[in-house]
């Protein structure tokens, strides 16, 4: 007789959300130590870091969640590396160092990547993968990341795939010569000896697993999540309607002083489980170092996608293989040879804006989103310290845009960035510069029945003379726009010597102005864009902003108008 016994895919489900999770945890777990051990405050601090687990194929098993843009640097790493070494001729306590944008397919220069094959009965099963960005790594300006450099050769050194660890054997050499290419060598033979014993960890991790399950059974489980992610993704696509759908974005410039805005463009095109994403329209080639190498659009994409459909979706190659990516050659989107890459986080969270553009043409209204600050603004100092060269550096964040039913948050990274702030005091432990302000932008955020996030002022100034600053971001030009009749947010502002008879304006790209003791530099990130009519916002949210500092009540009349002011004020006084 037939067995009748109905399938089980509840069970199979939990056990693949398990499997998932323990896989998830083993990469975490690589992350923590990798923010634990680490030297410099970009790392420890800032968690400006990722890691990941790929098997023997080169496919994503797990991202740990910390930078989604450097999924691209991951994701090209193992690519190149099993394109330039078949898996026989590597041995057990073998690790691999690149970070070239052109050569293993990283995203920058700074984003330093170590790759460690993982031996399971005495052949190659999987890779512990993680990257860290370093604060510079030579190049002709402190921190090698100058939005003027014209080439990559203006961005420090290229590091192609090298053998870094010989059986076990860390060659000093190697690791001497690139250290001493950047102007903070301690820090760099610290932190790349902590990424190399970060994979060590995760490679044991990832035994114990095999060791407890079998190899067979892990294999197995992989397959069946990927196949499993992409049939849950291909389902989201299914779901909305075919077309074609058209966002875009603006730029201030293409990274060159003077420069005019450009265009960021994106066509989201459905067809039943099907979905491209094609750029063609995307201004050409960045002049500056704007440009979007082919694994920082791949990340961009993955992510946008990730975010907008299925947030809770496993980021593994079953993902990835169910989007399709078009971008013409020679334009930003794909520029060629030798382009500088060294800002593209800019021009990446600026094109994932462009994407959930498209997209809100498609979504349901709860699931839809006014424009960000959607930019990476950086401050970066250098100078003499006792003790040799110091680069200070740290991303900003800025106001989220409205959303249906909720203000965007204030003071955040978006998109493809999502470091931490370095606290004020850990900042003038590590640096000969001192914090005179840390604070949110009254009236950055758009006005709307949804106020758009605020941005934040950051305003350092230096302890010693000779410094040297340089500061990039977006949002001086080109506002976040509002969305459903929301107005857009504030505009970005760099100022030097802020507050004394010299202060003047900076232009959006500064690169290496020189600094004295006590002079200061103050930047203020973008706030994000307002939903629905500012006519419909709540009284008691209007004039709790008003109360709190968020809005001036100049703004506030100019925006909501005199007579709502003033009756908000009047209601949060005498309630009803």
């Amino acid at each position: 007789m037939p067995d009748m016994t109905p399938p089980r895919p509840a069970a199979d489900a939990i056990a693949m959300e398990v499997f998932a999770n323990r896989l998830l945890s083993i990469t975490e777990e690589m992350g923590n130590v990798l923010v634990r051990a680490s030297f410099s405050t970009n790392i420890k601090e800032r968690k400006d870091c990722s890691v990941g687990m790929f098997d023997w194929r080169g496919r994503c098993l797990a991202q740990a969640a910390h930078m989604p843009m450097h999924l691209g640097s991951l994701m090209g790493s193992v690519v190149t590396l099993l394109e330039r070494y078949t898996l026989d001729r590597m041995k057990p306590g073998d690790a691999f160092i690149c970070n070239d944008v052109f050569l293993a397919r990283g995203t920058h220069q700074p984003d330093i990547n170590i790759i460690t094959p993982v031996f399971v009965d005495g052949r190659v099963a999987f890779f512990a993968v993680n990257t860290g960005h370093h604060s510079d790594v030579g190049g002709p300006n402190p921190g090698s990341m100058s939005q003027s450099a014209r080439t990559i050769f203006e961005e420090g050194i290229r590091i192609p795939i090298m053998k870094i660890v010989r059986e076990g054997e860390l060659d000093t050499d190697l690791l001497e010569m690139i250290a001493h290419n950047s102007r903070e060598p301690a820090e760099r033979i610290l932190d790349l000896r902590a990424q190399i014993a970060v994979n060590e960890r995760g490679a044991e991790l990832m035994q114990r697993l095999v060791a407890t399950d079998g190899l067979p059974a892990v294999e197995a489980a992989v397959e069946a999540l990927l196949a499993y992610t992409g049939r849950r993704l291909r389902a989201r696509i299914a779901a909305l309607p075919d077309g074609d759908y058209v966002g875009e974005r603006w730029m201030d410039s293409d990274g060159v002083p003077g420069g005019e805005p450009i265009l960021l463009r994106a066509r989201v095109a459905v067809r039943g489980e099907d979905l491209l994403l094609d750029f063609e329209g995307s201004a050409a080639q960045a002049r500056g170092a704007l440009n979007i190498a082919t694994n920082a659009l791949e990340a961009t994409c993955y992510y946008a996608v990730k975010a907008l459909l299925d947030p809770e979706l496993p980021a593994n190659s079953g993902l990835f293989e169910a989007i399709r990516i078009s971008a013409p050659e020679g334009s930003i989107c794909n520029p060629r040879f030798p382009a500088a890459t060294a800002a593209r986080a800019i021009s990446c969270n600026r094109l994932a804006a462009a994407i959930f553009d498209a997209m809100n043409r498609i979504l349901p209204p709860e699931r839809r989103m006014a424009h960000s600050h959607d930019s990476v603004p950086a401050l970066l100092v250098s100078g003499q310290r006792r003790g040799g060269t110091y680069v200070y550096l740290e991303t900003i964040g800025g106001g989220a845009g409205a959303r249906l039913g909720a203000d965007g948050a204030e003071a955040v990274q978006m998109h493809v960035t999502n470091s931490s702030n370095l606290p004020a005091e850990a900042l003038e432990i590590e640096y000969p510069l001192l914090v005179d302000e840390y604070a949110l932008v009254a009236d950055s955020g758009g006005a709307g029945q949804w106020r758009g996030g605020l941005g934040i002022a950051r305003q350092i100034s230096s302890r010693v003379d000779g410094s040297l600053l340089t500061a990039r971001g977006e949002g001086h030009v080109k506002v976040a726009p509002g969305l459903d009749g929301g107005l857009p947010g504030g505009r970005a502002l760099l100022l030097i010597a802020p507050g004394t008879a010299d202060e003047r304006l900076l232009p959006t790209a500064t690169t290496a102005l020189p600094m004295t003791a006590g002079l200061g530099v103050r930047m203020e990130t973008p706030g994000g864009g307002g939903m629905g009519d500012p006519a419909k916002r709540d009284p008691m949210a209007l004039a709790a902003d008003i109360l709190d500092g968020k809005v001036s009540r100049e703004a506030a009349e100019r925006d909501y108008g005199a007579t709502r002011v003033a009756e908000a004020l009047r209601h949060w006084k005498e309630p009803t």
